[in-house]
């Protein structure tokens, strides 16, 4: 817990000279920007914020009424991801007061953005941070120590781990020769193997991948699928709720299309036979299934990948935002690869399901074209169904309709 400022303290930071952890606001006239400096002092080191002082160090103060509070807390409401710095505040002989804000810089969230925009400090100058390292510290950030995946499932036994599963994905790992040198046949070993364990216990990310049970505590293991009459969502012609594990719920959703995706047919010349063609090639429909059961933010604890199927385009939804530095836009050309959940992850690129260069989204694009879809996918934000705070959506137009 942290000592609030006294005398003595905000003395010692008056008589030093603005500079890497250092900064003077006159008043909260220059609020933008020194949120603009909390926001750099978040992404570096730390510091102190002191607004009420002039830029030679002489401490004006200033009147600090409710409205100016309320100021502050709408400000911190720009931060991404979320913040919230205790808002300190010192009188002075003025009769006004000095508000102090202090930032310790120990956070694993980094990098942090304040109204969509990184910053850093250079000197004492705070200055908007290339994208270049941006993305290097949104890879660091996807690394971190502490993420819901690698957290300890305490409340799983061995037993709710599909065994079965867990070696049908070792068999699928090893013949595509992504996960090579002796095995064995424990499954406590095995996990270890996968990164699935710590200090002999399961983690999250196991039971993503091979739980068995999944009632009360991993709600977020579902998949929501719909093929809906019509254009918008007013007539079910079927619907499924699954809760499962993450292949199997992949598994799930390519039944589910196979089942209501038509194969439209044409006579070849000369050959005298059908050549079937799906409206959206089976390779890419995957890939985006995959992307949506890896990258989806499984701290929502009500979300749900989603599944839906309408008459002239599929949709797919995923809980959580575009990872940081990523724009739906982005996602057709060359991105950087920003994995939420990079244990997850791994083991899908153990089975040959995904890669790691990024190219994902851009390799569905590419065979929608070379299939002859008559549009391409579009990534957008989207706004999700009652069970979850905001997602990201794929949306692929069919050409024709479904009947």
């Amino acid at each position: 817990m942290k000592i609030p400022v006294n005398r003595e303290e905000l003395s010692r930071l008056l008589k030093r000279d603005e500079g890497p952890a250092l900064e003077f606001k006159r008043s909260t006239a220059e609020l933008r920007e020194g949120m603009q400096t909390v926001c750099a002092f978040l992404n570096g080191s730390g510091g102190t914020v002191l607004f009420g002082v002039r830029p030679d160090g002489v401490a004006e103060g200033q009147h600090i009424s409710d409205k100016t509070v309320r100021e502050v807390a709408q400000a911190f409401e720009r931060f991404e991801p979320p913040v919230n710095l205790p808002l300190e505040r010192l009188p002075v002989e003025s009769g006004c007061e000095i508000m102090i804000l202090r930032v310790d810089g120990t956070l694993d969230s980094i990098p942090f953005t304040y109204e969509g925009r990184p910053y850093e400090r250079v000197g004492n100058t705070t200055r908007k941070m290339s994208q270049e390292r941006y993305e290097k510290l949104l890879l660091e950030r996807t690394h971190s120590k502490r993420r819901w995946e690698n957290q300890l499932a305490e409340e799983v036994t061995l037993k709710e781990i599909d065994r079965e599963e867990v070696f049908r994905i070792v068999d699928i790992s090893r013949s595509v020769g992504r996960l090579v040198g002796p095995i064995g046949r424990s499954l406590l070993d095995v996990l270890g193997r996968l990164g699935l364990r710590k200090n002999g216990q399961i983690l999250r990310a196991a039971v993503v991948l091979f739980g068995k049970t999944f009632l009360p505590d991993y709600p977020q293991c579902e998949l929501r699928m719909a093929r809906f009459r019509g254009t918008d969502k007013a007539e079910f012609l079927d619907q499924r709720q699954i809760r499962g594990a993450a292949f199997k719920l992949l598994e799930e959703a390519e039944l589910f299309c196979q089942r209501h995706f038509p194969l439209p047919a044409k006579i070849v010349p000369g050959q005298m036979r059908r050549v079937e063609t799906p409206l959206i090639p089976p390779d890419a429909m995957r890939e985006i299934l995959v992307n949506a059961l890896i990258h989806r933010d499984y701290t929502i604890a009500g979300g749900a990948v989603s599944l839906a199927i309408f008459d002239d385009r599929v949709e797919v939804w995923s809980a959580g935002s575009f990872p940081k530095g990523i724009t739906p836009g982005m996602l057709t050309r060359n991105h950087p690869s920003v994995q939420r959940n990079p244990m997850i992850a791994d083991v899908f690129y153990r089975t040959g399901l995904i890669e790691r260069w990024g190219r994902g989204t851009n390799r569905v694009a590419e065979m929608c074209r070379a299939a002859g879809v008559a549009s391409l996918p579009r990534f957008k934000k989207s706004a999700l169904p009652l069970w979850s705070r905001s997602g990201y959506a794929w949306v692929q137009p069919l050409g024709r309709k479904l009947r």
